[in-house]
């Protein structure tokens, strides 16, 4: 691969993961917008049933010369992972704030992923370190110069946590898978699916006539292929080449997309500190992304040679 094609795909992975989170984003509002008889267990197992069908939708329209060789373990995880989240991620936003528990569990994952990596024996960089720092810092102030609605509550705070270990649970996993050669977008059909079995039994516990409601259907249809689907086709494109912490840490994207739509769509404002806050978050990942690209060259580079070595 020529210079100009290795920078052209750095930029393309990591804008497909900043796009995601930008997709992340619009969750909060669009939760916010549905029916008020909705529950978070049951909202989050509608979503992940939705995004699975949309996930094998988009992956039966994809030209695929591989086939899905399972590794049972990661396959595992990441399900577990994926169902952990759905109904921790509603819970956490529902008993601490849009805004709080989107921070809490989006800036926990970058930390679970960077613990798991270092298990691994792939310790993040030191930019990756200070990027991630800035932007979580940046969340928080976010949050804490609005109040925005937050309040304390423990298992909203043991919820968002969950969410934020079960959605880097899913990113390791998911990025194990593609090292295997499965594709990402079959990847995330096969542990979204295997998710939504696990959460299954909510589908009959949990009240569901908010989905008969015109508000109701169109959240579920727009968390499901949009905040599902699309989204996690799109992460999960990018995870080819960026590391997994990386990519969790460019998805806090998706606090600063809600606070925007917040703005534009609920009618909300933000204060002088709040635009800092963006501002800080927006650097943090600038920062991220630059010790991702060094990353994805790295790949890159090291994957042309092996394709030389070969060729000779």
């Amino acid at each position: 691969m020529g210079e100009n094609g290795g920078v052209q795909t750095r930029t393309l992975a990591i804008g497909a993961i900043l796009g995601a989170g930008v997709l992340f984003g619009s969750t909060g509002t669009a939760q916010e917008l549905g029916p008020d008889s909705a529950t978070p267990a049951g909202v989050g197992a509608v979503r992940i049933v939705i995004g699975a069908a949309g996930l094998w939708l988009i992956a039966g329209a994809l030209p695929s010369r591989s086939t899905l060789r399972v590794a049972p373990l990661a396959v595992l995880l990441g399900a577990i992972g994926v169902a952990v989240y759905q109904p921790a991620f509603f819970t956490g936003t529902d008993r601490l704030g849009v805004a709080l528990g989107t921070i809490v569990a989006l800036g926990s994952a970058p930390a679970f992923a960077g613990c798991f990596e270092v298990v691994a024996g792939r310790a993040p960089s030191r930019w990756w370190m200070i990027g991630t720092v800035v932007s979580v810092g940046g969340g928080a102030l976010l949050v804490l110069s609005e109040g925005a609605g937050a309040r304390l509550d423990l298992l909203g705070l043991l919820g968002a946590l969950a969410a934020g270990a079960g959605y880097a649970t899913y990113a390791l996993a998911t990025k194990h898978l593609i090292e295997r050669r499965v594709p990402g977008i079959v990847a995330a059909a096969w542990q979204f699916t295997i998710g939504a079995l696990m959460l299954s039994p909510l589908l009959v516990v949990e009240p569901l006539a908010w989905i008969a409601e015109p508000s109701g259907l169109v959240m579920a249809l727009h968390l499901g292929l949009v905040c599902t689907a699309l989204a996690y086709a799109l992460y999960g494109w990018g995870l080819r080449l960026v590391p997994t912490s990386t990519a969790t840490t460019l998805t806090l994207a998706e606090p600063v997309t809600a606070a925007v739509l917040a703005i534009v769509v609920l009618g909300e404002r933000l204060s002088a500190a709040g635009w800092l806050g963006v501002a800080v978050v927006v650097a943090g990942l600038a920062i991220v992304a630059s010790s991702g690209r060094r990353a994805v060259e790295r790949t890159v580079t090291t994957r042309a040679r092996s394709a030389g070595s070969q060729i000779r």
